[in-house]
């Protein structure tokens, strides 16, 4: 019995992609990032707690969902034709209440904090939802994926600001569930941040996609990389250049200081080197600046955190 259950596990651990934590790292960097310029510093361990735990919880759930969305498909990959759905080690309802099971976790954290998260966690869930399918319809549907792994930054915000006012905000923002206060407990500077963070995601997801493109040409599955076409490594460094622009206005703006201008020098630097290991399009190198893409989003935390410690 013992070794059932520990089968099954190991199963659905691989099913959550438990030993390939850096789409759990890309989630979480820019979402702590958030968090700290949201609260001017250290949010407190609630919040801090809630959000790492919350990342993890969600990238794992929609894991789950991406895997059963993509079965069909990822058959014909060699990358992905072992993963447990496909293969059919676990079962696509067992699959699905797994990720329920997850989802609902993580909903349980964000209930801990106010009504202005809880509410944008909801449109977080379903942009997380739609995403999968976007890959048959729109042909880019890295943009949809960017808009799923950077609404933690919103909900950030909604966290520390939705039951105080954030400067500018109508009364209306202080009272949970008031008329119009979910949406002012984000500021304008939360939804500049996503979408400049959209384009650091278009920037590693487009490098994931090379990876896999003869493959999905194949099966006719739409990615960033089929739709640049060799146009794709300049689109990537556009992507990185687009998001450091937007991320270093933004700290300008809130005046941060050196050490957040730091983060991002870094990060570009970080960037730069993975244009070297994208351009021969190689699949190698291409998974490989894919895979320590979130150095850059450590590299920007960073910064964050030594910023408005010193403010």
């Amino acid at each position: 019995m013992g070794t059932l259950v520990a089968a099954r596990l190991a199963l659905y651990l691989d099913l959550i992609r438990w030993d390939r934590p850096a789409g759990t790292l890309l989630l979480l960097w820019p979402t702590l990032s958030a968090l700290w310029i949201a609260a001017g510093g250290f949010p407190g361990w609630h919040l801090a707690t809630v959000f790492v735990l919350g990342t993890f919880l969600m990238r794992s759930a929609g894991c789950a969902v991406n895997d059963v969305a993509d079965r069909e498909f990822d058959r014909h990959v060699k990358r992905t034709a072992q993963r447990p759905v496909t293969r059919g080690a676990v079962g696509v309802r067992e699959a699905l209440a797994l990720g329920a099971a997850l989802a609902l976790l993580a909903f349980a954290l964000v209930l801990t904090t106010n009504a202005a998260a809880v509410a944008w966690s909801v449109v977080a869930l379903v942009v997380t939802i739609l995403y999968p399918f976007s890959k048959r319809v729109v042909s880019m549907p890295q943009a949809v994926l960017g808009i799923a792994f950077s609404f933690g930054i919103p909900m950030a915000f909604a966290a520390v600001h939705g039951d105080a006012s954030w400067p500018g905000a109508s009364a209306a923002a202080t009272t949970p569930g008031g008329d119009g206060g979910w949406f002012e407990a984000v500021p304008p500077v939360a939804w500049a941040l996503l979408v400049g963070n959209l384009f650091w995601v278009l920037a590693y997801d487009t490098e994931y996609a090379m990876v896999d493109r003869d493959d999905d040409l194949r099966i006719g599955i739409k990615t960033s990389a089929i739709t640049l076409g060799r146009f794709d490594v300049a689109a990537v460094m556009v992507c990185y250049g687009i998001f450091i622009a937007t991320w270093a206005a933004i700290g300008a703006r809130l005046g941060l200081g050196w050490p957040y201008f730091a983060g991002l020098a870094g990060a570009a630097a970080i960037a730069g080197w993975h244009y070297t290991l994208i351009r021969d399009r190689s699949r190698e190198g291409c998974f490989r600046a894919f895979r320590l893409n979130h150095w850059v989003g450590f590299a920007v935390f960073v910064g964050v955190v030594v910023a408005t410690a010193r403010s």
